[in-house]
């Protein structure tokens, strides 16, 4: 049969045709592309996100003038000097003993320096049972993880000479250090297991090692531009360690994703009988297609980061957005021409015990037939039971809690620190992690600018919001002075933040704001944390209209019907609200919570729900976009609408369930860490897919389209002059099948 004479419309068709008569070139083009791109990105560097450039607001303006006056704050640590019971005080002979010890041994490291007794510096608690020794370490404060070592021996040491009290380090320095030695692997783990994962559900899939191997290869050599690419970008705007991590998750996905539609459809077209370059032409201009609206509409999900004005949220959906972008066009240009390379081999390496795979009537899966039989033979009890059961899951999310969450809900009991920050907190409420106030002023030596310090100190405990000691460090060179403020309430979040907005809101203009030319922002990490939550509830709104404007607008000129496009987003809807609903379920409510190695902590950590929503709603249509594509394209070659309903699903339903299965395991990876939040994103991730390739793919949407019938392709005239987009082919016929040992294909 004469393949050239077939008429070829569509992007994707042309991309896929040229790359199998120009395979060398297409996959050398590749190639070079890859290698270019992790070139010039690692000769270029990446420029990561800095703490001034992390939020606006208050935060920023602290971070900013701290950064223009060049003043480079130390890491400081605080050792806690604590009796174990009541018997011991603060002001006797064992306990002053201890904490001279404690200075000796730290400053005998050379590794300190500004080293302050509690005797001096007031720093007993009201008690009388604790006290705290500070000081400053040397060098940079970025780099003072690597150098504490030496000074935790120090302060362990002197422990052990002291059994009856408790003596315990903590700081930014310590804390990070025990942070990377319990967890530092964690991340790379949890990324390295996701390719022996997928290619473990691949093997399963295809039943051969070079088709399992093809949708790996994409997704790794997708990441592996895009993170050349982070670098080249990162000089525009800045890029993160947890941007990469979240490229990594998404590169995986999608890739291995766009692969498998592509490989599962030329390769279900071969079985039919028909020659290979026919399949490719076919796959080409159904997957390949199917991919580049899932694909775009991906994208557009990922920019909605953009709109949060948050640095870290900017550089997450501009790297998923690059690696998404990357993985589409590797799927419609070298994968093709890897399958004309390969021609028959791409079959070699079957696995003996799983057998030839082969599936019922041009592969249509019996599981999906029977289920499908029942959802069409009553789909308004169909639609009634999903999204009843979809409702119900969703329900718990009406009372979703956010807060960033503290150390002990992050970690629980997993990390000694933790015990020592609650210690410190009880002891010393709000001193672990004290607000920063940065005074600017003309010149911070004038006498009514020490006389507002002076009274700020005052009335920042008098008011409540600190039970003290409020520390003021004069910069006089640089006009800047940092006060720090330990605010009531410690690790209860939503107390210190109560104490915050007192110190805002009623101290500082009662003193500092009553002389020109003073700005005193309020820093900190429960101030971080009050800007931060802010200003992405700020966001969600113009996020989720743009997400939701622009994937209507995609799905409407890809389909052309004004019913797929509303039924689009109403699904996606659905699911990721059950995705919700299970979160809080599981980690606020703690409803079986230990299944998933977790437990509930009362809260969701802020940045997730607008991250899911992002991410869900672009990685959904994946299966979206590709089942009503198979659908549409039944009806368009004269199928029933019932019965091309049916067979959309069934035939894709395969492709749909390993493409799921992969998802859920990459994404389960990550529910497997330790920290709450990467537990919390990693369940509600895999959740959310399960849902979405079952209930809402397999019943819900079937069921919806067989009630609507005809009206699926409803397009008003009005909206006849959008642009065509649907490129549909004419039906092939069935041809004998024809071997091929890798012979040119002429398409």
């Amino acid at each position: 049969m004469g393949n050239t004479e077939v008429r070829v419309r569509g992007l994707a068709a042309r991309a896929g045709g040229w790359s199998a008569r120009h395979r060398w070139a297409a996959v050398g083009i590749w190639v070079l592309f890859v290698v270019l791109a992790m070139g010039l990105g690692s000769a270029a560097g990446r420029v990561d996100v800095s703490e001034s450039d992390q939020l606006k607001g208050e935060t920023h303006t602290a971070a900013q003038i701290i950064d223009d006056a060049g003043i480079k704050e130390p890491a400081g640590e605080t050792v806690l000097v604590q009796a174990k019971d009541g018997a011991v005080q603060a002001g006797s002979a064992p306990f002053r003993a201890a904490v001279a010890d404690v200075v000796k041994a730290v400053e005998g490291t050379g590794q300190v320096t500004h080293v302050t007794s509690p005797y001096d510096t007031h720093t007993v608690s009201r008690d009388g049972r604790s006290a705290l020794v500070r000081f400053d370490l040397r060098g940079d404060a970025e780099t003072a993880a690597d150098r504490i070592q030496p000074v935790l021996d120090a302060v362990n040491g002197v422990q052990k000479k002291h059994g009856g009290l408790r003596i315990e380090e903590i700081g930014g320095a310590s804390m990070q250090k025990q942070y990377k030695d319990a967890f530092g692997d964690d991340f790379q783990q949890a990324e390295y297991s996701a390719v022996p994962v997928a290619l473990g559900i691949l093997l399963i899939a295809f039943g051969a090692l070079v088709a399992a191997l093809l949708p790996v290869a994409l997704a790794i050599t997708a990441i592996m531009a895009t993170m050349g690419l982070m670098g080249l970008v990162s000089h525009l705007q800045p890029m993160s360690d947890t941007a990469n991590s979240v490229m990594l998750l998404v590169g995986m996905a999608v890739g291995v994703d766009y692969c498998l539609f592509y490989l599962r459809r030329e390769r279900e077209e071969r079985e039919a009988g028909r020659d290979a370059g026919t399949a490719l032409r076919i796959a080409a201009a159904t997957s390949g297609r199917a991919v580049i609206v899932s694909g775009v509409t991906v994208c557009v999900a990922m920019a909605g980061m953009l709109f949060t004005g948050l640095a870290e949220f900017e550089a997450m959906g501009l790297a998923s957005l690059m690696v998404v972008a990357v993985a589409m066009v590797g799927s419609v240009t070298v994968l093709p021409a890897l399958l004309s390379l390969l021609g028959e081999r791409v079959e070699k390496g079957r696995i003996p015990f799983l057998g030839r795979r082969r599936r019922r009537g041009n592969g249509e899966s019996r599981f999906w037939t029977a289920v499908l039989r029942g959802v069409l033979a009553k789909p308004l009890v169909s639609v009634l039971v999903a999204a009843g059961a979809l409702l119900a899951v969703a329900a718990p999310a009406l009372g979703m809690k956010t807060q960033q969450l503290t150390l002990d809900q992050e970690f629980g009991d997993s990390l000694p620190m933790v015990q020592t920050y609650n210690r410190l907190n009880d002891a010393f409420p709000g001193g672990s992690e004290p607000a920063q106030v940065v005074v600017e002023a003309k010149d911070v030596g004038a006498p009514e600018v020490r006389r507002a310090l002076a009274d700020f100190r005052k009335q920042a405990v008098a008011s409540g919001a600190s039970r003290g000691p409020v520390d003021i460090k004069l910069y006089d060179a640089q006009n800047v002075a940092l006060v720090s403020v330990p605010l009531v309430g410690g690790s209860d979040m939503d107390r210190a933040t109560q104490s915050l907005e007192k110190l805002r809101d009623e101290v500082r203009p009662a003193t500092l704001g009553k002389v020109d030319g003073v700005r005193a922002p309020v820093t900190g990490q429960v101030a971080g944390n009050h800007d931060f939550n802010d200003q992405l509830m700020g966001s969600v709104v113009p996020v989720f209209v743009f997400v939701v404007v622009f994937a209507f607008l995609l799905m409407l000129l890809s389909f052309r019907s004004l019913t797929v496009a509303v039924t689009s987003i109403v699904l996606n809807l659905l699911s990721v609200a059950a995705a919700y609903g299970i979160l809080v379920a599981v980690f606020q409510h703690g409803w079986g919570a230990s299944l998933v190695g977790a437990e509930g902590v009362g809260a969701i950590v802020t940045w997730l729900p607008l991250f899911l929503f992002v991410i869900l709603f672009g990685l959904s249509m994946d299966y979206h976009v590709f089942v009503v594509s198979r659908i549409r394209e039944a009806r368009m070659r004269g199928r029933t609408t019932k019965d091309a309903i049916r067979h959309g699903v069934v035939t894709t339903a395969g492709v749909v369930t390993s493409a799921a299965v992969i998802m859920v395991a990459v994404f389960a990876i990550f529910g497997t860490l330790s920290m709450q939040s990467m537990k919390q994103m990693g369940v509600g991730l895999a959740a959310a897919v399960l849902i979405d390739a079952t209930v809402i793919r397999g019943v819900l949407l079937p069921a919806v389209m067989a009630l609507l019938g005809e009206r699926n392709w409803y397009l008003p005239k009005w909206l006849h002059r959008l642009p065509d987009l649907t490129h549909d082919e004419a039906p092939e016929p069935a041809a004998p099948p024809v071997p091929d040992r890798g012979e040119r294909l002429t398409v």
